[in-house]
């Protein structure tokens, strides 16, 4: 019979490691809860918004000067389409 208490044994030490988890992540939970409304809303503005603009945004890999060279090309292509659709004869 002495064999038997030692699963029970093993049971317990399972279960008090899942109570103190269980502890521990309602705690983390608790500091977290606390601390977000601080860090993320300050005067009633999301930050992972704010610096948004409507509109066109700025091209993200290519410098202002490399920007203007790419536009100034298409615009240079538009240009060309609309010479060709104007000297096709009806």
């Amino acid at each position: 019979m002495p064999s038997r208490s030692r699963p029970t044994q093993a049971k317990r030490a399972r279960e008090k490691a899942l109570i103190e988890k269980r502890q521990l992540k309602a705690a983390r939970r608790v500091d977290v809860k606390d601390r977000k409304p601080l860090i993320s809303r300050l005067d009633g503005v999301d930050p992972d918004i704010a610096d948004i603009v409507a509109g066109p945004q700025p091209h993200l890999f290519l410098d202002p000067d490399e920007l203007k060279e790419a536009e100034e090309a298409e615009e240079a292509e538009e240009e060309a389409k609309t010479d060709e659709v104007s000297e096709k004869p009806s």
